[in-house]
C-alpha cells in the first residue's frame, strides 16, 4: 500500500504545474534596482545638457554647409496659354504640358549638386500600396501569370496581356520631365547613380537576353507614356527593371511628404566642374503628374551634401532642444531639493 501511495504521489507531482524548487524560476535570484535620489539623478540632468547642447551646435553647423534651393512648380502656367499645367491636365488627362519655371540661384552651390523631387500629400506607406509588387518579376523572373499582390494592376484591360512592372508602385511612376537651363543652354544632367547600388545589383535584374523579345507578350502600365524598354533611349544599361528611376520610385517612401532623388549634375563639364554658380536659370518642366486631385503639390530641389549628407536641421535642432530642457529640468529639480531640504531642517 505504501507503494502504491509513492507511486500516486509521484504521479500527481509529474501532473503538477508547479516549477521546480531553482532559484531562478522560484525568482530568488538577487536583483539591483538604482536609487534615484538628488545626488544621483541632478550631475545625469546636466551633464547630459552640457553634452547635448555643443554636439547640436556642431550637427546644425554641418547642415547648414549644405546649400538647398525649393521649387515649388504644383501651379506652374502652361507655355502660351492662361491655365496652370494643374488645369490642363484635368482637361486633358494623358497630355503632357510644357511650362518653365525662372529661378536665381542666391549663392555658388560649390560640391557635387543633386536634384530631387520632391511630393506632399502623396502616401506611399499605405499597406496596399507597399505590398502591390512582384518581386520575383523585378528579379527578370518573367511570368504570364503576375503575383496577386498587383491586382488591379496585374493585366491590361484592353488587350489582356500581363503588365510589366506590376502592381500600383510601378503604375504610379513619376514621369515629370525637369531639366535646367541656364542662358538658354540645356545643363547636362546625369540620370545615372541616383539608385542604391544594392538595389541595382541585387533587387532588379533584367531578364538574360534582348531585352525587347524577352517583354513580348507583355504590356506597359496603364499611366505610362512609355514601354518598358525605353525609358532611357540614350543609355541601354539604364532601361528595363535596371531603371534607376524606377528603381529609386520603387523604394517607398516612409511619410506622406518625400523627396527622392531624380539627377546629378554632370561635372565632367569645366563650367560646372566646381558645382553651379549663383546666378539666373530656368526650370523647364513637361509636366505629365497630376497630383492636385489629391491635395498634393510638386516640389523641385537643388541641394549640395555635407558631412552629414543632405540639408537636415532636424538631428541638430533635437539635440539642443533635448540637452536645454535637460538643464531646465536640472535647475527646477535642484530649486525644490534645495528649498525642501532647508524646510525639513527647520521643522
Amino acid at each position: 500500500m505504501s507503494t502504491q501511495q509513492a507511486e500516486n504521489e509521484e504521479s500527481a507531482a509529474a501532473k503538477s504545474k508547479r516549477p521546480s524548487d531553482s532559484a531562478f524560476k522560484q525568482q530568488r535570484l538577487p536583483a539591483w534596482q538604482p536609487v534615484l535620489t538628488a545626488r544621483t539623478v541632478l550631475p545625469t540632468f546636466f551633464v547630459i545638457g552640457v553634452l547635448f547642447i555643443p554636439i547640436g551646435v556642431v550637427l546644425l553647423h554641418l547642415s547648414n554647409t549644405a546649400n538647398e534651393l525649393i521649387i515649388d512648380y504644383t501651379k506652374c502656367r502652361r507655355s502660351g496659354g492662361n491655365t496652370t499645367c494643374a488645369e490642363y491636365l484635368e482637361a486633358n488627362p494623358g497630355v503632357t504640358c510644357p511650362c518653365e519655371v525662372p529661378f536665381v540661384l542666391p549663392s555658388d552651390f560649390n560640391g557635387v549638386v543633386y536634384m530631387y523631387y520632391g511630393l506632399t500629400n502623396y502616401y506611399q506607406n499605405h499597406r496596399r500600396y507597399v505590398k502591390s509588387r512582384d518581386d520575383e518579376q523585378l528579379l527578370g523572373h518573367l511570368s504570364q501569370t503576375p503575383s496577386t499582390d498587383c491586382a488591379p494592376f496585374a493585366y491590361d484591360p484592353d488587350s489582356g496581356k500581363p503588365i510589366a512592372p506590376c502592381g500600383a508602385i510601378a503604375n504610379s511612376l513619376f514621369n515629370d520631365t525637369l531639366t535646367l537651363l541656364q542662358g538658354g543652354s540645356e545643363i547636362k544632367l546625369l540620370k545615372t547613380g541616383i539608385a542604391w547600388p544594392s538595389d541595382k545589383r541585387v533587387k532588379f535584374r533584367n531578364p538574360e537576353g534582348n531585352l525587347n523579345v524577352s517583354l513580348e507578350g507583355f504590356s506597359k502600365p496603364i499611366f505610362w507614356q512609355k514601354g518598358l524598354a525605353d525609358l532611357d533611349p540614350e543609355n541601354p544599361d539604364n532601361n528595363g527593371f535596371q531603371n534607376e528611376d524606377l528603381i529609386v520610385w520603387m523604394r517607398t517612401a516612409a511619410l506622406p511628404s518625400f523627396r527622392k532623388l531624380y539627377r546629378r549634375l554632370n561635372q565632367t563639364n569645366t563650367n560646372y566642374a566646381n558645382g553651379l554658380k549663383s546666378g539666373n536659370y530656368t526650370l523647364n518642366i513637361k509636366y505629365n503628374y497630376p497630383v492636385v486631385s489629391f491635395d498634393g503639390t510638386k516640389r523641385m530641389i537643388l541641394s549640395t551634401t555635407s558631412v552629414l549628407g543632405g540639408k537636415n536641421p532636424f538631428l541638430g535642432i533635437a539635440y539642443i532642444v533635448v540637452g536645454a530642457i535637460c538643464i531646465t529640468l536640472g535647475l527646477a529639480l535642484l530649486f525644490i531639493h534645495m528649498r525642501c531640504s532647508r524646510s525639513i531642517i527647520v521643522h
